[in-house]
């Protein structure tokens, strides 16, 4: 036998995912910490091929039968395995040959969080930087604007012929124009006034306006969890985040002619999510998906900067103002996109109130 009785409570109390597996790559053995990894349960998968469970896109089967025969260990780290429930894991593993070519022992240390705490930490700080760029920026373009306009005002009264001041109205527009435009970069400057609020009267709210613009060229599924409570947040703040999100989603979908447009927003409760290094019993989860043409793959990691847009129209500014409200929620927004389906989903942390529901 692999295992010994005297090892097993010790196995079974340790976080880390533990596997072993015959010399025939057979389950033998997982704690409870690999079970939960792996959503599946040793007493109904004792004797199973150890990939059966999970799927790599390297030859798996051919590394741990030479790790059996040549007695040798070796760790693979930032690992995409694919997993029987259909779920998609990165992880650590480390592989250590067990006995006499006996087994093998599985170390399994799923970094998902880890990664997604990295990512979210480099664009915090991107953004951060990046908003205090555009915040100098902004101030030393909005100062000769307004030295600009006022010329252009009192030339205008100087004129000889009112039919020049069609030139000064020029440079006036134009300088009102530049003076928005920095105005959006700089995003909404008043801090959210947090009141409870239903998720779905903002949705609501939302699709309503999208339905008018849209003319009844793009069909909206709501796709609703009733039980979701109340929420803090700011409503007018949430609905800005939120329509900049879908009002893309509509664009893109009118532009490239997409037959049948379809534009989908749902919500559901999400347990125990970490957002940042800070974790929550329960967030509120917002999907907005699009059967649209998707993002570039060139252009996804960088969509929530400034002046990024994919559009010969657009600004670049709706999903950088969007994520800057979320955050101001202590919130997080992710995208996935390939051709015909892009996902924009944005996590609101919930009252602990709520976490007994």
């Amino acid at each position: 036998m692999i295992t010994r009785d005297i090892f097993k409570p010790i196995l079974d109390s340790l976080n880390t995912a533990i596997v072993l597996v015959d010399s025939n790559l057979l389950l033998h053995y997982m704690n409870p910490a690999a079970e939960v990894l792996l959503s599946v349960s040793f007493d109904r998968s004792a004797g199973e091929p150890i990939t059966h469970f999970f799927h790599e896109a390297t030859e798996t089967v051919k590394q741990l039968k030479q790790a059996v025969i040549q007695s040798n260990h070796y760790t693979k780290r930032h690992t995409e395995w694919q997993l029987l429930s259909g779920g998609h894991i990165t992880v650590d593993y480390t592989v250590t040959p067990f006995g006499e070519k006996e087994g093998l022992i599985l170390e399994i240390q799923p970094i998902n969080r880890l990664l997604r705490i990295s990512r979210e930490e480099m664009l915090n700080t991107s953004h951060e930087t990046t908003r205090n760029l555009v915040r100098g920026m902004a101030h030393e373009i909005k100062n000769p604007l307004g030295g600009i306009r006022g010329a252009a005002q009192l030339l205008a009264r100087e004129l000889p012929d009112s039919g020049l001041q069609e030139y000064t109205n020029i440079i006036i527009d134009e300088a009102d124009r530049l003076r928005n435009l920095v105005d959006r970069m700089l995003g909404p400057n008043q801090l959210p006034r947090h009141n409870q609020l239903n998720i779905h009267e903002v949705l609501e709210r939302v699709a309503t306006i999208i339905h008018a613009e849209s003319k009844d060229a793009i069909t909206l599924i709501r796709d609703y969890d009733p039980s979701i409570p109340n929420i803090l947040g700011d409503k007018e703040l949430l609905i800005q985040a939120l329509l900049n999100i879908v009002r893309n989603a509509m664009q893109s979908l009118l532009e490239s002619s997409t037959p049948k447009g379809v534009i989908r927003l749902k919500t559901r409760i999400q347990r125990q999510f970490t957002i940042g290094r800070k974790h929550y019993p329960l967030v509120c989860r917002i999907d907005v998906l699009d059967n649209g043409p998707g993002i570039p793959a060139r252009m996804i990691e960088n969509i929530f900067y400034p002046m990024i847009s994919g559009r010969a129209e657009g600004t670049g500014l709706g999903l950088t103002i969007s994520q800057h409200l979320i955050h101001q929620h202590n919130g997080l927004i992710e995208c996935q996109s390939e051709p015909g389906q892009t996902r924009f989903t944005l996590y609101l942390p919930m009252d602990k109130s709520h976490a007994e529901i």
